[in-house]
């Protein structure tokens, strides 16, 4: 119990830690992710989280103090796999399919077999794959997937200490740990991200510890406390399938769709987005940790399914899909109806504020015929003029054809006019 409490201590500091430091070089590599149109957080996040969870859970194996058994080390092993790949997928931004060849690959190797059996051991490595996409799809906000995930990961732990895993206990512990100090730096306004390196690996090692809790067991109860455990990212998915579906949009693009997203259309702060979200997690999963402790029916469960399909069916209603943008821009140049190209529009001078009168009317006049335009003279003279220029012998003719002597006119001058 005294190492559990150190251990996540530790791994809570190591990870907001690791995630402050590893935040400069993936700026520096440019390796970020688009949260709005005019933010970009950087993709670290997740490293950091798994280098503390699996630092701290290998040093208590290797110590003996916290040995975390049989099976686990290749839970670990697998989830690093995993973690891998997700990193290559921030860098070089793979294809989704591979993440999901990639991770059933590496379920397949950590699924109890002996205990599921053949066709449910299948299924189950679906269900794996499915909740570690359902968690990468969660980290399209900021806090989300790390609160949603602090929870799950309690939940779960709760249901492997009912089944007395010690090893697995402690684990889930470290990661619910880690996740928490990732959350230090990824709560809105986000300064990391956790990527598709963290989200992969959070969602991995959950739903692989939710099966190996329910190995043996009521496939029907079974099925039922997973669903619950994992509720909100299978919400998220099924909203975004359903959505994208009905829109006539590819599946694998990526569109602000999301729960957070629609949430935020609501009037929701991102802040308030993340807490709410929390809050349904928190009851979906204790409703399931009830439900496999034996102290709730598993027919509670069907209250969360009912939950999840009146919040996807009103959540659809909320529009997220815009226009279709045109291919040109404002002032490159389109085309028009017949096909011709568009001239590019000039943009317009900015109005000074201390424009005369005669500026005014002169641009207020439409343009015709040529494209410039000289500026006809001023209608007053100014009243001064400098001292060195000399009068012309045309000045001493007046227009009305009277002679006026150069003497008069300097007489007559009035500095100050």
């Amino acid at each position: 119990m005294l190492y559990g409490i150190a251990a996540a201590a530790i791994a809570l500091f190591l990870s907001a830690a690791l995630a402050a430091l590893l935040r400069v070089p993936a700026l520096r590599l440019g390796l970020l992710d688009r949260r709005q149109r005019q933010r970009r957080v950087p993709l670290f996040g997740g490293a950091a989280v798994v280098l503390a969870t699996c630092l701290v859970a290998l040093a208590g194996d290797r110590t003996g103090i916290a040995p975390l058994g049989d099976g686990i080390g290749a839970l670990l092993a697998a989830g690093g796999a995993v973690a891998a790949l997700g990193l290559i997928a921030d860098v070089w931004r793979l294809n989704v399919r591979f993440l999901v060849v990639g991770t059933a690959v590496a379920a397949a190797f950590v699924v109890p077999y002996g205990d599921t059996g053949l066709l449910p051991g299948v299924v189950a490595v679906g269900w794996i794959t499915f909740v570690a996409l359902g968690f990468r799809a969660l980290d399209h906000a900021d806090g989300v997937a790390g609160t949603v995930g602090v929870v799950t990961a309690f939940g779960v732990a709760a249901c492997v200490a009912v089944e007395v895993m010690d090893g697995l206990v402690v684990l889930l512990s470290v990661l619910a740990a880690a996740l928490t100090g990732f959350l230090m730096h990824n709560w809105p306004p986000a300064r990391v991200a956790l990527g598709a390196c963290g989200s992969l690996f959070s969602g991995f090692l959950l739903a692989a510890a939710a099966v190996f809790a329910r190995a043996g067991q009521d496939p029907v109860v079974g099925t039922a406390v997973l669903f619950a455990l994992t509720a909100v990212a299978g919400a998220d998915v099924l909203l975004v399938l359903v959505s994208r579906r009905l829109a006539r949009r590819p599946l694998l693009r990526g569109a602000p769709d999301h729960l957070a997203h629609r949430l935020r259309r609501l009037g929701l702060t991102a802040q308030g987005a993340s807490v709410l979200l929390g809050v349904a997690a928190v009851g979906a999963v204790l409703v399931g940790v009830l439900a496999h402790g034996g102290w709730l029916h598993a027919r509670a469960v069907l209250w969360v399914a009912g939950g999840v399909l009146v919040v996807v069916l009103g959540l659809l209603r909320v529009p997220v899909y815009g226009p279709p943008r045109a291919r040109g821009g404002r002032q490159g140049g389109g085309r028009d109806a017949r096909g011709g190209r568009r001239a590019a529009r000039t943009p317009r001078a900015p109005r000074a504020r201390g424009a005369s009168q005669e500026e005014r009317a002169e641009r207020a006049v439409p343009r015709s015929g040529q494209r410039t335009m000289t500026r006809p003279a001023p209608v007053y003279a100014p009243r001064r003029q400098p001292e060195a220029v000399r009068s012309s012998p045309e000045s001493e003719v007046r227009r009305d054809g009277r002679s006026v002597s150069p003497q008069v006119n300097a007489s007559l001058r009035v500095r100050n006019g």
